[in-house]
């Protein structure tokens, strides 16, 4: 089920790298697991999904890597900054995403986490990781793109 954009969405983390290192083929929306503290500190924009990915395991996915700070008035209850996330989808899009991810050079990348309706959630890309020339294609059609809009515009 492919993703659809909403104006009710409070985005919290976007990862800016992924659309420049990896193609996006396919966008799923899923739920995350989380503590309270965690989602407190969501709240406060404390997170960071530079670095992580997801893995399909047992029937499961897992977002590894997300950052979350700890939630500063949190003591004895926050967690690991660091820790595996479960990512809560439908069992055919799970289904899905295993037989995508079982293809070479298929990765899921968290794209951006948000809320949407207080709940927080993660747009999972099916990605496929750009080459040298593939980036160098894309910067120059975005040069010819901006020329073009520059030229239109005088």
């Amino acid at each position: 089920m492919a993703h659809q954009e909403a104006t009710d969405e409070k985005v919290v983390s976007t990862n800016r790298k992924a659309r420049h290192e990896y193609t996006v083929l396919e966008t799923y929306e899923a739920g995350i697991v989380l503590t309270g503290t965690e989602v407190k500190s969501l709240r406060l924009g404390n997170a960071n999904i530079a670095e992580s990915y997801a893995q399909v395991k047992s029937g499961e996915v897992w977002l590894q890597g997300m950052h979350v700070s700890p939630y500063e008035q949190g003591s004895y209850a926050n967690v690991d900054p660091l820790r595996k996330r479960k990512l809560l989808l439908h069992r055919k899009e799970i289904r899905k995403l295993t037989a995508r991810t079982g293809e070479p050079g298929i990765t899921l990348v968290p794209l951006r986490v948000y809320f949407r309706k207080n709940i927080a959630k993660v747009l999972l890309g099916v990605c496929r990781g750009k080459r040298a020339h593939d980036r160098r294609d894309d910067i120059a059609r975005r040069e010819a793109e901006r020329d073009i809009r520059r030229n239109y515009a005088l």
